[in-house]
C-alpha cells in the first residue's frame, strides 16, 4: 500500500465524538476529512472539512460519499453492513467490513475466538426462551443475557441471578437473538489495544485497566500492575493472532478479564476505543493518530507513555458540569465532545491526568 499523501481526504462513516478525535488527528497530519452520518447534529461534522448527512441506507448518497474521498474508515461498529459493502468497490475501506461483520455479532465474535482456541466465558446461543431456559440449565447462574446486536454501554444487557428469572430477562431484550454468558471470576477487567497497518506493522500500547460503573467505562489507567501486567503480553498474542486473521489495518481493542486461568476474552472493538482515549496526553502516539497512520500507510508511531502513570476518566451526563473545576486542576487535560444535553449514562467528555 503506498503512502496517502497530505491534502488527501478521509471519509468517516459515523459523526460522534470518536470520529471527532479521529478528524482532529487527522487534520494535525494534513488531511481533510469527509463525515457521513445520519444524524444533523453531529459532533463530528464540526472539526471536519465536509458533512453529508444521510441515512446509512441510502446508496445514492453513500456512493456519492465514497467518490469524494479517498479513503474510508467508521468510528463504531453498530452500522448495517450489507448496506454500506457496496462502497468497497468505490474506495477502500480500513479496516475491512469483515472485522465489522465480526464484532457488530455477538455469536459471529465468540465463535471466531472459539475456532481459534481463544478462552472466553461459557456461552450459548439464544433465540427463544426455550433455548435460554436450556442455556441456563447448562451453563448455571449467575449469567448475563445480551442481545447478539446493537448492545454496548451495558445496553441490550439482562443479569441473571436464579433460573427463575429467564422469562423477565427474556422479555426485558425484546426477546431479540443472544447469547447467554457465565460469570467468570476475575481480578480485574483489562484492554489491549493494537494498531496494525496494512503491511502487517503492529504495535501496541500500554494494557489499560478499565473499572465499569452500571456497564459503562468509568476509568482506564496505564500502566498495568499486578495480575493485568502479569497477563498483558498474553493477552497481546491474542490481540495479534485475532488481526492477523481478520487481515486487519487500524486500532483494534480487545478486552478482557484477568483471572487465575490466564486471560479470558470479553469482546472485541475494531475502532478506537474509549479505553485508549488516555493516549492523547499519555503517550507519544494517541490511538488516533496512529489510526490515520495505519489505514494512509504511513509508519506506525511510537506508542511509549510519556510519564509514568495516566488515568483516564470518563465523563458521563451531568459531571461534564465539572468544567471550571477540572480547569483548575493543573494535572487534568479536558476533553468536551460538544454534546448539547447531558443525558444520564451519555457520555460527554472525558478528562486525563498524567504523573509525570
Amino acid at each position: 500500500m503506498s503512502a496517502l499523501p497530505p491534502g488527501s481526504t478521509i471519509g468517516i462513516i459515523g459523526g460522534g465524538q470518536l470520529g471527532r478525535m479521529l478528524a482532529i488527528a487527522a487534520a494535525q497530519l494534513g488531511y481533510r476529512c469527509h463525515i457521513y452520518a445520519p444524524e444533523s447534529d453531529s459532533v463530528a461534522a464540526e472539526v471536519a472539512a465536509q458533512f453529508t448527512c444521510a441515512p446509512y441506507e441510502d446508496w445514492e448518497r453513500v456512493r456519492s460519499f465514497g467518490q469524494s474521498v479517498d479513503i474510508v474508515t467508521y468510528e463504531f461498529e453498530n452500522l448495517p453492513v450489507d448496506a454500506l459493502t457496496p462502497i468497497t468497490a468505490v474506495v477502500p475501506v480500513h479496516p475491512g467490513f469483515e472485522a465489522l461483520r465480526i464484532a457488530q455479532d455477538r455469536l459471529n465474535e465468540k465463535s471466531f475466538m472459539a475456532e481459534r482456541g481463544i478462552a472466553t466465558a461459557p456461552w450459548r446461543p439464544v433465540a427463544s426462551l426455550g433455548d435460554l431456559e436450556a442455556a441456563l440449565a447448562e451453563i448455571g447462574t449467575p449469567a448475563i443475557l445480551k442481545t447478539r446486536h446493537f448492545g454496548y454501554d451495558g445496553k441490550g444487557q439482562a443479569r441473571i441471578m436464579d433460573a427463575g428469572q429467564a422469562a423477565d430477562a427474556w422479555a426485558s431484550i425484546g426477546e431479540k437473538p443472544a447469547i447467554l454468558e457465565g460469570f467468570v471470576d476475575f481480578d480485574a477487567e483489562f484492554s489491549i489495544l493494537m494498531c496494525r497497518s496494512a503491511t502487517g506493522e503492529t504495535v501496541f500500547w500500554d494494557a489499560a485497566t478499565n473499572i465499569h460503573c452500571d456497564g459503562i467505562l468509568a476509568t482506564s489507567s496505564a500502566p498495568p500492575a499486578g495480575i493485568v501486567a502479569a497477563q498483558a503480553e498474553q493477552a497481546r498474542t491474542i490481540a495479534a493472532r485475532v488481526g492477523q486473521a481478520m487481515n486487519y489495518a487500524g486500532v483494534l481493542a480487545l478486552e478482557f478479564f484477568a483471572g487465575a486461568d490466564g486471560p479470558v476474552f470479553n469482546e472485541m472493538a475494531p475502532r478506537v476505543h474509549n479505553s485508549g482515549h488516555w493516549t492523547i496526553e499519555g503517550a507519544l502516539t494517541s490511538q488516533f493518530e496512529n489510526h490515520i497512520r495505519a489505514i494512509c500507510g504511513l509508519p506506525l508511531g511510537d506508542t511509549r507513555l510519556v510519564g509514568r502513570a495516566v488515568e483516564m476518566t470518563n465523563l458521563i451526563g451531568a459531571d461534564a458540569d465539572d468544567w471550571q473545576v477540572i480547569l483548575a486542576d493543573p494535572s487534568a487535560h479536558l476533553h468536551l465532545y460538544g454534546k448539547d444535553e447531558a443525558r444520564p449514562g451519555r457520555k460527554m467528555g472525558h478528562v486525563t491526568r498524567l504523573e509525570l
